[in-house]
């Protein structure tokens, strides 16, 4: 694919975008991020309607938002947290300790034990230390096991640091029985911005051997947790391609695993699921702006355009290494035009971050972007799909480029 080709689906035209994102966008004078309430509570609805009866535990290190997670909180969300940090935040929201839960397999026996004193009593787990350290520091809470997943089909797999096989699983559980915990459930996450639906269907088989081996044991799990791993619709792959999953045939996965996995092992089983991303990526944007559009000549002797904005891997689009965002220029509307003598001349350009680290850059697989030729200093720039992991992953001021401050819109 040419580089002009791939980017004909980099741009969304100005009228496409959300509204309130879009007036967001526009009442802003300086950069920041801003983020859709009311698309959010949305997405919520959508994703009880297309999974009725689940229980939402939203993953709060994708956006650690207090508005957000009040929005998602008033809606009968909870929350997944990744430590004690999370987990006071979600309580400080008003999400009940029997909503919140400890989701991460890695922990202290510190953590551990603030947690218990703050009210949870449920914690995931993955191995025989990790439990033994439940049961010294939380007694009697409940515990899920997470198995591992391959990750395959997900932009980003996480699939060494944590989960057990199924075998492991049902020892660690047996295990937790005999030191006075609760064996609750078992749980899984199929990589973040899973792209596949097979990647379900294989850890809802692992899921159905496990609660087999427990129920010969005498064990009877009262849930199941799906994780992460839901994707969002606004991204682009790195060759500037619009990555479109197939969401519906996910959700026709799940609800089908859900009703076989009922039908053999009881209907008292419950489910729980821990979207991150797919709740907010596509309703947040930041509003950035044009440091330079710059011709140089590389080494080869040939000329290059770049454009480096006010924004990039340190402060707010940590994520660039495996996608990249739709961007719009509002000083140019009607951009792109076809054919070019109809409309704005563009150029294909390199886009870059502020910093001096080389990195901080889109293009890694030499993918260019088509931008405005007449880009000036100061132009704002719009970057879309930047709810998940904007504020996260952002740096404290690397090269003294500080972390984007943030509006929240409501309905």
């Amino acid at each position: 694919m040419s580089a002009a080709t791939a980017c004909d689906t980099a741009y969304d035209g100005v009228g496409s975008i959300a509204a309130p994102l879009r007036a967001a966008l526009s009442a802003a004078s300086e950069d920041r991020i801003v983020y859709d309430l009311a698309g959010i509570e949305d997405g919520y609805r959508a994703l009880l309607r297309e999974l009725p009866g689940i229980d939402v535990r939203f993953a709060l290190k994708a956006c650690p938002v207090d508005e957000v997670l009040a929005c998602l909180a008033g809606l009968g969300a909870g929350v997944d947290a990744a430590g004690p940090q999370e987990l006071e935040q979600a309580l400080r929201a008003g999400v009940p300790p029997a909503r919140t839960h400890y989701g991460n397999t890695v922990k202290s026996d510190r953590d551990i034990a603030h947690a218990h004193r703050l009210g949870i009593r449920d914690f995931a787990t993955d191995s025989l230390e990790d439990v033994r350290a439940v049961a010294a520091h939380a007694p009697g809470a409940r515990v899920f096991c997470r198995l591992a997943t391959s990750g395959d089909g997900a932009l980003w797999g996480l699939s060494g640091k944590f989960g057990c096989p199924p075998a492991d699983a049902v020892r660690v559980l047996e295990t937790a029985r005999e030191l006075g915990l609760v064996p609750s459930g078992v749980s899984v996450h199929v990589g973040s911005q899973q792209m596949t639906a097979d990647a379900w269907r294989a850890a809802l088989d692992d899921i159905a051997d496990v609660l087999t081996a427990l129920g010969r044991r005498g064990i009877v799990l009262d849930r199941v947790n799906l994780g992460g791993g839901l994707p969002a619709s606004g991204y682009l792959d790195r060759r500037g391609v619009l990555l479109v999953p197939p969401i519906d045939k996910i959700f026709a996965v799940l609800r089908d695993g859900m009703r076989e996995l009922r039908e053999a092992h009881g209907r008292h089983l419950g489910f729980v699921i821990e979207p991150g991303r797919h709740l907010v990526a596509d309703h947040g944007a930041i509003r950035a702006h044009v440091a330079r559009l710059a011709g140089r000549r590389g080494r080869d002797g040939e000329r290059q355009y770049w454009l480096y904005l006010s924004c990039g891997k340190f402060n707010g689009l940590y994520e660039l290494d495996a996608l990249r965002y739709r961007l719009v220029f509002p000083t140019f509307p009607t951009f792109p035009a076809f054919p070019a003598d109809r409309g704005t001349e563009r150029v294909p350009a390199v886009v870059a971050g502020p910093t001096c680290d080389s990195d901080d850059a889109y293009c890694h697989d030499h993918t260019l972007t088509d931008v405005p030729r007449d880009l000036a200093s100061g132009d704002p720039v719009w970057i879309l799909s930047c709810g998940a992991y904007a504020t996260s992953y952002t740096t404290q001021g690397f090269n003294g480029f500080a972390p984007l401050p943030y509006e929240a819109w409501g309905r």
